[in-house]
């Protein structure tokens, strides 16, 4: 297994369009309004990227594991509903494939529901088979983070041990209480990590796309009022 490069995975992000920038701002999912998005889902929709994705987010995992900054090795990769679905199921297949006690039972393929089911066993209320064992959540990418923790809130209800939360792009955002996504996470005791940032990500995108001063004073402003720091695109 290759060992995870993180300027090869930044210039994977770059080459193919996950981060790019608006002329007019936009409302994220977040409710914010934004003149720069970070777009995952068509790299997800394209069987080869999405296998690449994968093996990037196990060789990450295997590192963070080598350098102490996971506890342990997952026995399960969990998607957020929806949008991570897809790409947490070929994560866990690929990582049940690599293991050493790979066999019939060892390892599950579990998937999130995006709206409760409101009948049948309560176990299979957020879930269509649920994550078994130590289980690593993934999000695409994380602004204020509202999804993914209530993500973590119904996998603690259904008595999962999570021993870590990833993000494959944060935007370095505080949400409205002040908090980042990394601090609220870990106030509920779990541990975020993510895969890139918008502070290493917007000046080699803006440096490549080129969009002009415009967007790049109104991102500027974007990081003054919400950012986890200042970011300098001039």
């Amino acid at each position: 297994m290759n060992k995870f490069d993180q300027e090869e995975f930044n210039n994977f992000i770059l080459e193919n369009n996950v981060i790019g920038f608006f002329k007019e701002p936009i409302k994220l999912k977040s409710g914010r309004m934004s003149n720069w998005y970070v777009n995952w889902r068509k790299p997800t929709n394209d069987a080869f990227l999405l296998n690449e994705i994968a093996q990037y987010i196990i060789s990450w995992t295997e590192q963070l594991f080598s350098t102490k900054n996971l506890e342990s090795k997952p026995d399960c990769f969990y998607g957020v509903p929806e949008g991570a679905t897809k790409l947490a199921i070929i994560t866990q297949h690929e990582w049940a494939k690599q293991s050493e006690n790979y066999a019939k039972g060892s390892h599950s393929i579990p998937m999130g529901r995006a709206k409760p089911k409101e009948h049948g066993d309560p176990k299979d209320k957020y879930f269509v088979g649920l994550p078994h064992g130590k289980t690593i959540i993934i999000e695409d990418v994380t602004t204020t983070g509202n999804s993914l923790l209530k993500t973590i809130d119904n996998l603690k209800e259904a008595g999962i041990r999570i021993i870590a939360a990833y993000g494959l792009t944060n935007r370095m955002e505080k949400r409205d209480d002040g908090l980042s996504v990394s601090e609220a996470v870990k106030a509920k005791g779990v541990n975020y990590l993510s895969l890139s940032n918008a502070l290493e990500l917007l000046p080699k995108a803006y440096a490549k796309l080129q969009p002009g001063e415009e967007i790049a004073k109104a991102i500027e402003e974007e990081f003054k009022k919400y950012g986890v720091q200042e970011l300098k695109l001039l």
